[in-house]
């Protein structure tokens, strides 16, 4: 059983990042009625993408 440690909260920097009308549409339908922010939906998508990259290389 993986022992429980109280998480850190990592350093952020604040990134103005333009989306298109669709995209944001589509993120706030998906993350509708769930407890996420479009803030930790981005972030998220992006760690996978990253992971996917390095996987491929």
């Amino acid at each position: 059983m993986k022992k429980f440690s109280i998480p850190s909260i990592p350093q952020t920097t604040n990134k103005c990042v333009r989306f298109p009308n669709d995209i944001i549409e589509k993120v706030e339908m998906a993350i509708d009625g769930k407890n996420c922010t479009f803030t930790a939906f981005v972030v998220e998508a992006v760690r996978v993408a990253l992971e996917n990259i390095e996987d491929d290389q």
